[in-house]
């Protein structure tokens, strides 16, 4: 019985891994199948899977949470494309509801370390540390899509331990705390009190709203023709 049911479970396995989607070819990822494009050069067909070949269109995605190896993925290409060219925008798009303080200040810093403007675009949602990086798009060129929403709030933090520990990491988050909330001032233009109290709890935007409040600059209902 235990024999005949690991059948049937390697069976399915092996369908999944191999079937296609109706639209083409796909690779199967821990988050699930990526669709593969081919292309036709002079030296014969090329695949890639989708995510590799927008980023030769200097598209690179932030989608899901913000954690120390997506953040080294996100770098590694925002660094790639400044070698590649360092005078043409790159474009971020961003759909997370948040993570990681350090991961997120990692993609940030270097955002505004490298030569490339970083446009940013919110796509579904961008949340914490996710609305915190839209912000940090370069100015002019942040922007949600019309249904998109944007949430703002103070870091979180728990720890357990000694009382002299649980001192010092409360001193900790509260220094994160003021930074992030320094920076949101710094591309808002809002006053650091106004920012202080406006992330005190969960604060949820649709896309007029955090254009008002200066965490983006436009909202896109339609791409804007290349000229």
């Amino acid at each position: 019985m235990a024999d005949t049911r690991h059948s049937i479970v390697q069976k399915e396995f092996t369908r999944i891994m191999t079937q296609k989607p109706i639209d083409g070819p796909a690779m199967v990822t821990n988050s699930g199948l990526v669709p593969i494009v081919i292309e036709q050069t002079a030296r014969g067909e090329r695949s890639f899977d989708i995510f590799s070949r927008l980023l030769k269109e200097r598209v690179i995605f932030l989608v899901g949470p913000v954690e120390d190896h997506m953040a080294n993925l996100i770098v590694a290409q925002l660094l790639f494309l400044e070698s590649e060219n360092p005078d043409k925008d790159i474009h971020l798009y961003i759909n997370s509801p948040g993570g990681s303080v350090t991961a997120g200040m990692s993609i940030y810093d270097t955002m505004q370390f490298i030569k490339p403007d970083v446009a940013t675009l919110c796509v579904g949602q961008a949340a914490s540390m996710g609305a915190f990086l839209l912000a940090g798009g370069a100015e002019g060129k942040r922007a949600c899509l019309p249904n998109s929403r944007v949430m703002i709030h103070q870091p979180l933090g728990g720890y357990q331990g000694q009382a002299t520990d649980i001192e010092i990491h409360t001193r900790e988050i509260l220094k994160i705390r003021h930074t992030l909330n320094s920076i949101l001032a710094h591309h808002t233009g809002q006053k650091l009190e106004t920012i202080a109290k406006d992330t005190d709890r969960d604060n949820f935007m649709d896309p007029q709203q955090a254009k008002d409040y200066g965490l983006i600059d436009s909202i896109l209902d339609k791409r804007v023709p290349n000229k």
